[in-house]
C-alpha cells in the first residue's frame, strides 16, 4: 500500500473513533499527525508541526475571547436590540441581513475569515436570543462571505484572476464572481427554507426577546422572553438594562469598530487584533473578564487545529498532490473535470480555499488546452466547489461559526456542521460541473 493512501485511510480511521467513541478529533489528529508523520513519512517534530494553524489558533482564541466579554459586559444584548430595531422587528430578516453583511464586506477586500470573524459572534447571539437555528444564521454568514468573495477588487477573486492570468487561460473576472455570487445565493435560499426561516415569517414584528433567554444574568440585561417591552421595564427595569449604554459597553463596541477598521483598512491580524483589544478591556473590567475566559472555544480549538495539523502532515508527504495528479491524468476531459471539483471541495473543507484553487488550476491546464473543456467555466466551478464547503467545521469560517456560537451543545452543532458540510461536498461540485463546465463556457 503507497504512503498516501495509507495516510487517506488513517484519516477515515479517525473520523469512524471520533464519531462513535466520542473522543475530540482534534487530539486523535495529532495522535495520527504523530504516527503517519513519524513512521511512514519520515518527518520529524519540526515537519509534523509545520501544518499547525498558529494563525487560525490566535484567530479562535482571540475572537472568542472578545466576544465572550461583549456578552458577558451586555454589548451583544445591544446589538441584537439594535438589529431588531434595524429590520422594525422583523426577524424573518436578520439571516440576510447577516448574508448581505458579509457579502459586502468580503466584496470590497475583506478576506473571508476575516468577515466571518466580525459578523458571526454577532449573528449567533441573535440566534440563541431569538430561538433561530444556529446552523441557519451561520450558514447564512458564511455563504455571505463566499457570495461576495469573487468580485474583482476582493482578495480571492485578485488570487484566482492572477492564476489564470499566470497560466495563460481564458478568463472572465465577471463570470466568475457571479457564478459565486448566484451559487451561494441558491444555497442560502434552500437553508433557509430547510432550517426554518420561513416559520420566522410567522412571527410577524417582535418588539424584544422571544426565544430562550438566561433569566439569571441582570447584569447583561437578559429577561425572560414574550414579554413585551413596556412590562419588562415595569416589572424590573431589564428591558432599559439591555438597551442602556454603560461605559463597559461603549468602551467594547469601540474595541469591535477598531477590530473592523484594524482588519479591513489597516490590514492587521484579526486574531492578534482581537486579543489585543480583549485584554485592553480585560485590564478595564477584570470581572468581566473572569467570566469571558472561560468562555473561549477551548475544545473547538484542540479539534480544528489538530485536524488541520494532520491534513499539514498530507501536504508534506505529497498525499494531496498525488491525489490531483492522478485525477488530471484521465484520458476523459469531463470526467476529469468533475473529479478535480470534488477533490478541490472535499481538501478545502479541511484545507486553505485559495491555495487548493492555485494547486488544482494548474492542474487543469493540460486538459483545458486542448480545447475541449471551456476553462471559464472550469475555472468558476472550481472557485465554487473550493469554497462553498467552508461551512465546514474543519474549515476556518466553520470552525468561527462553532466556535462562536453560544448557549449550544457544541458537540450537536459540531455534527451538523459536519453533516451539512457533507452534504454541501457531495452535491455542490456535481451541481457547479454541470451548470458551468459542461455547457462549455469559455
Amino acid at each position: 500500500m503507497s504512503p498516501e493512501l495509507l495516510s487517506i485511510l488513517v484519516l477515515v480511521v479517525v473520523f469512524v473513533i471520533a464519531t462513535t467513541r466520542s473522543v475530540n478529533m482534534g487530539a486523535l489528529a495529532f495522535a495520527a499527525a504523530f504516527g503517519v508523520g513519524g513512521l511512514v513519512a519520515d518527518l520529524d517534530a519540526d515537519g509534523i508541526f509545520a501544518g499547525f494553524p498558529g494563525d487560525l489558533f490566535v484567530v479562535l482564541v482571540g475572537v472568542t475571547y472578545l466576544f465572550a466579554i461583549a456578552r458577558a459586559n451586555g454589548t451583544t444584548d445591544w446589538l441584537v436590540h439594535a438589529a431588531v430595531r434595524l429590520v422594525r422587528g422583523r426577524v424573518a430578516l436578520i439571516p440576510w441581513v447577516m448574508f448581505a453583511l458579509t457579502g459586502a464586506l468580503t466584496a470590497i477586500g475583506a478576506v473571508s475569515p476575516a468577515a466571518v470573524a466580525i459578523v458571526a459572534p454577532i449573528a449567533l447571539s441573535f440566534a440563541a436570543r431569538y430561538g433561530i437555528s444556529p446552523l441557519l444564521m451561520g450558514a447564512m454568514v458564511v455563504h455571505g462571505a463566499q457570495a461576495g468573495g469573487f468580485s474583482p477588487i476582493s482578495i480571492y477573486g485578485s488570487i484566482v484572476n492572477g492564476i489564470v492570468e499566470r497560466e495563460k487561460l481564458p478568463g472572465n473576472e465577471l463570470v466568475l464572481f457571479l457564478a459565486s455570487l448566484a451559487a451561494n445565493v441558491v444555497i442560502a435560499g434552500v437553508v433557509y427554507v430547510v432550517c426554518g426561516g420561513l416559520r420566522l415569517w410567522k412571527r410577524g414584528a417582535v418588539d424584544g426577546p422571544v426565544g430562550p433567554v438566561d433569566e439569571s444574568s441582570d447584569k447583561s440585561g437578559d429577561v425572560p422572553g414574550d414579554v413585551p417591552d413596556g412590562e419588562r421595564a415595569a416589572a424590573g427595569g431589564n428591558a432599559v438594562a439591555t438597551t442602556r449604554l454603560t461605559p463597559a459597553r461603549v468602551a467594547t463596541l469601540v474595541s469591535l469598530l477598531a477590530l473592523v477598521l484594524a482588519v479591513l483598512v489597516l490590514d492587521l491580524d484579526a486574531g492578534l487584533t482581537a486579543i489585543t483589544l480583549a485584554v485592553v478591556l480585560s485590564t478595564l473590567w477584570p470581572d468581566d473578564s473572569r467570566k469571558a475566559t472561560g468562555q473561549i472555544a477551548w475544545p473547538t480549538v484542540l479539534l480544528i487545529c489538530g485536524v488541520l495539523t494532520y491534513v499539514g502532515v498530507l501536504d508534506e508527504m505529497g498525499t494531496i498532490t498525488w491525489a490531483g495528479e492522478g485525477v488530471g491524468g484521465i484520458g476523459v476531459p469531463l470526467l476529469a473535470a468533475v473529479l478535480l471539483c470534488y477533490i478541490g471541495a472535499l481538501v478545502s473543507a479541511f484545507a486553505s480555499s485559495v491555495g487548493i484553487m492555485g494547486a488544482l488550476i494548474p492542474l487543469a491546464v493540460p486538459f483545458l488546452e486542448r480545447g475541449e473543456i471551456g476553462a471559464i467555466g472550469m475555472v468558476a466551478a472550481l472557485a465554487v466547489s473550493a469554497t462553498v464547503v467552508d461551512v465546514s467545521p474543519f474549515s476556518t469560517n466553520g470552525a468561527l461559526v462553532l466556535a462562536a456560537a453560544p448557549d449550544v451543545d457544541r458537540e450537536r452543532f459540531f455534527r451538523q456542521l459536519m453533516v451539512y458540510g457533507g452534504i454541501v461536498v457531495a452535491v455542490v461540485p456535481a451541481a457547479a460541473w454541470l451548470v458551468m463546465v459542461v455547457p462549455g463556457w469559455g
